[in-house]
């Protein structure tokens, strides 16, 4: 039962990072970023992969806790 409800979690959360990494690095470009004032030592590769993780990351842990809180008392 847990397998389904991950991955009702992970694959919506996949293809929305997906959109918002495209939507986001449409308008802006990895090599215009800084860090503390100081230019990214990552190639645009880098920039791209961390920034897609932490997208779906984030989206996985919303869909995660609207699952939680969506669950029954009886399921917890």
């Amino acid at each position: 039962m847990w397998g389904k409800r991950l991955m009702g979690i992970a694959w919506p959360a996949f293809l929305v990072a997906a959109v918002l990494e495209m939507v986001v690095f449409a308008l802006v470009d990895p090599s215009d970023l800084h860090w503390f004032g100081s230019p990214l030592a990552l190639s645009r590769e880098a920039v791209y992969t961390l920034a897609f993780f932490v997208f779906w990351a984030l989206t996985m842990a919303s869909s995660a806790l609207t699952t939680l809180l969506t669950l029954p008392s009886s399921e917890l």
